[in-house]
């Protein structure tokens, strides 16, 4: 179902190097709507070149909570290479410094994100990251490299670099992480809340008892955290 909903497409960048994604956009919004966007990072299991193995985790739920409430979001959803990840860091250590540069594959993933906004009916206030896993790392480092870009975020089981708080402190952000995660240590995101919340970040941290790495399932099937993610708005900035 969530295939039929989505049209495969593949991004050129302007600067270099292509990106496959999965274009969801709502049928029933009207024609003069601007809708908000969402950018789904998927995790190290969904990797390829099928472009469609990335629509496995996540995306049924925001299509169904976009019908339900009356809010349609366009959906963007790239495809990392098999031998490629979001975020060049390996996802079991315990820290890692935000890379100087992004990973190939994020930096398409930024790209087709500002491109969207210019091509499609989009809210320049109501542009959101989310990820699971590795691609919960990649949400990280999304808003990290382009906080100026995103109104919110929902990193799940995934880390970031805590030096990056301060630049992260006016960005609302809900975190999830499974208490017994094998995959990825919850370290990784009780690390960034404390961060966050040193430097003053509109930050909240859900950590689901007795849980292993599925964080993302509870999470995207939870009314609750979609309505917040979709109720928060990019501030304008300057007088």
């Amino acid at each position: 179902m969530t295939m039929e909903l989505t049209r495969p497409e593949s991004f050129v960048s302007p600067v270099a190097g292509t990106l496959n994604y999965r274009l969801f956009t709502p049928a029933c919004a009207p024609a003069a709507r601007k809708l908000p966007l969402v950018l789904f990072l998927h995790g190290a299991g969904e990797r390829g070149h099928d472009n469609s193995s990335q629509l496995t985790h996540g995306i049924a739920p925001l299509i169904r909570y976009g019908r339900e409430s009356d809010d349609p979001a366009i959906l963007l959803v790239p495809q990392c290479p098999l031998d490629k990840q979001w975020v060049d860091t390996p996802w079991n250590a315990l820290c890692h410094t935000m890379p100087p540069q992004p990973s190939e594959p994020m930096r398409l993933a930024l790209e087709l994100v500002e491109s969207a906004r210019v091509s499609l009916p989009v809210d320049p206030a109501r542009t959101y990251v989310t990820g699971i896993s590795m691609g919960g790392y990649g949400t990280w480092d999304a808003i990290q490299r382009r906080p100026e870009l995103f109104a919110a975020a929902l990193p799940i089981c995934g880390g970031g670099d805590p030096a990056t708080a301060p630049r992260l402190a006016h960005m609302p952000i809900w975190i999830f992480h499974g208490e017994v995660d094998s995959v990825v240590p919850v370290s990784r995101s009780r690390d960034m809340f404390k961060a966050l919340q040193a430097a003053g970040g509109k930050v909240r941290y859900r950590e689901y008892p007795g849980v292993d790495h599925d964080a993302w399932t509870r999470t995207y099937d939870d009314t609750e955290v979609l309505e917040w993610l979709f109720a928060q708005r990019l501030r304008p900035t300057g007088g």
